[in-house]
Order: C-alpha cells, then sequence, then structure tokens
C-alpha cells in the first residue's frame, strides 16, 4: 500500500505540474491570430498523447509561429517515445523563443532521461539568471530543480560543489525536502571519504524514508570502517524482495542500486 500510494502521489504531482505549464491565459493574449492560437493551443494540450493533439498543435504553430509553449508541448510525446533528436529540435526552438519559461525542463530531462549532465547545469544555471532563488520541481516532482542542479555536478566530478547546494537548500527557511535529498547528499558525501556526514544522511533519510538502496550506503559505510555490515546487507537485500527501492517512472533514478550489487558488498 505504501508504494503505491508513492507512486500515486508522484503521477498526480506530473500530471498537476504538466497541466499548470501547459494551460495558458488566453485572455492576456493581445492579437485575433494570436488569441486563436493560444485557445487551439490549450485544447490540443488537454490531448496530449493523442494523434488530434499534435495536428492542433501544427495548426497553432500556422496561426502564430513564435508560441514557444506549443513547441515544449509537441516534444514531449517524442521523448516518451525515445526519439530525442525530434525531441531535442523542438525543445530547443521552445528555449530559443522563451529562454526564462523552457529551460528547467529542458535540463531535466537532459539529466533524467539523457544522463547529460554539463548540458544539464547548463540549462540549470541560465535558468538561475532569470529566476533567481527557488527554481520549482522537477518535471516528475522527485526533486527541486536545485537538487538536479547539484546532482549533474555530482555526476559531473563537482562532488564538494553540489554537497554544498543541497546542504544551503535543506537548511533554507521554507525548503519543500524532496523524498530522497538526504540519500543523494548522503552518497555525495561518501563518494568524498567523508563517512561521517554521509552515515548521518543515510540515518536522515531512513527516518524519513527508507529503501533498499539506503540501506545498501548504510552496509558499505560499515564495512569501510571495519564494522559489522552483514546485517545491514541483508536488510538491505530483504528491503528488496520487498519492493522498496528507488524507483522512477520511466527511467531510472540517479544513483540508484540493484542487486547484484548489493549480493557482492
Amino acid at each position: 500500500m505504501e508504494k503505491f500510494q508513492r507512486y500515486y502521489l508522484s503521477f498526480l504531482l506530473l500530471i498537476v505540474y504538466t497541466n499548470t505549464i501547459a494551460q495558458v491565459n488566453c485572455n492576456a493574449v493581445e492579437g485575433e491570430n494570436c488569441k486563436k492560437a493560444c485557445e487551439l493551443y490549450n485544447w490540443a494540450s488537454d490531448l496530449q498523447s493523442f494523434a488530434e493533439s499534435q495536428e492542433g498543435f501544427d495548426k497553432t504553430t500556422e496561426l502564430s509561429s513564435d508560441f514557444s509553449h506549443v513547441y515544449m508541448e509537441k516534444a514531449v510525446p517524442y521523448l516518451k517515445n525515445g526519439d530525442f533528436v525530434t525531441w531535442k529540435i523542438l525543445i530547443d526552438k521552445a528555449v530559443t523563443l522563451d529562454p526564462g519559461m523552457h529551460p528547467g525542463y529542458r535540463g531535466w530531462t537532459k539529466f533524467q532521461f539523457l544522463r547529460g549532465y554539463r548540458s544539464a547545469i547548463q540549462d540549470l544555471e541560465g535558468l538561475n539568471i532569470y529566476e533567481p532563488g527557488d527554481l520549482g520541481r522537477s518535471q516528475n516532482g522527485d526533486y527541486s530543480t536545485d537538487l538536479v542542479r547539484a546532482m549533474s555536478y555530482s555526476a559531473s566530478g563537482q562532488k564538494e560543489k553540489a554537497a554544498g547546494i543541497i546542504e544551503r537548500l535543506l537548511a533554507a527557511r521554507g525548503y519543500a525536502k524532496g523524498m530522497f535529498d538526504h540519500y543523494q547528499l548522503g552518497i555525495t558525501y561518501l563518494e568524498l571519504g567523508r563517512y561521517d556526514k554521509a552515515l548521518e544522511n543515510f540515518e536522515k533519510q531512513s527516518k524519513g524514508y527508507g529503501f533498499a538502496e539506503n540501506t545498501y550506503f548504510k552496509s558499505k559505510v560499515s564495512k569501510i570502517r571495519n564494522k559489522d555490515y552483514l546485517d545491514l546487507n541483508m536488510l538491505a537485500l530483504q528491503t528488496y524482495d520487498e519492493g522498496k527501492t528507488l524507483k522512477a517512472v520511466c527511467t531510472h533514478q540517479f544513483n540508484k542500486v540493484y542487486t547484484q550489487r548489493v549480493e557482492v558488498l
């Protein structure tokens, strides 16, 4: 039941976030053609993933070729189908037309789907120019966009910078902590050889939401310190069998661990 609730919540967050950025207030649009394009865009975005949706988007661009949202929405089905070349052409067009609106989505997608970490950093740092402060949530709702930026730095070898970003986020007043923030920070500290800080964050993760990978890394810290780690290792495998693991819809979570790795610890 807990696993179902977590994925149901993630799915709802994804739907809410997508619908929020998809719909446009057409009353604020000037010009007859532009207003018609806006209304057609809103209609087509409600039919996302259907053929009628893409046809509607095509008609929208005929009415107004500089409506950035339509290129962003047209790109989504290509991403889901694995056509990253067409996705990139369309999302790049959206970013060119509105560089203050779409780099966050493009950066998150590069991070989550393409593992293009350096390119993701460029997008997310660029977004910081237009939206200093809170950059909002990632597309799937699992992380803040700033934490995605930190993980991209970590994956690019800049571990200290990544840890600093996450620490500042967690200490910030009003920050909405994600489900896996302490896990990602713990791994960053582990990779830096700062085992006390790593274990501290793995323990905090266990108290908030525990899962097999987090227990595995706690056992790894114990082994490095020449302490008994076998009980934790067995608990990690047991938790895997219960299905309580780090998962994401359509892709693999950053720093995902599989049972084969746990078994050979």
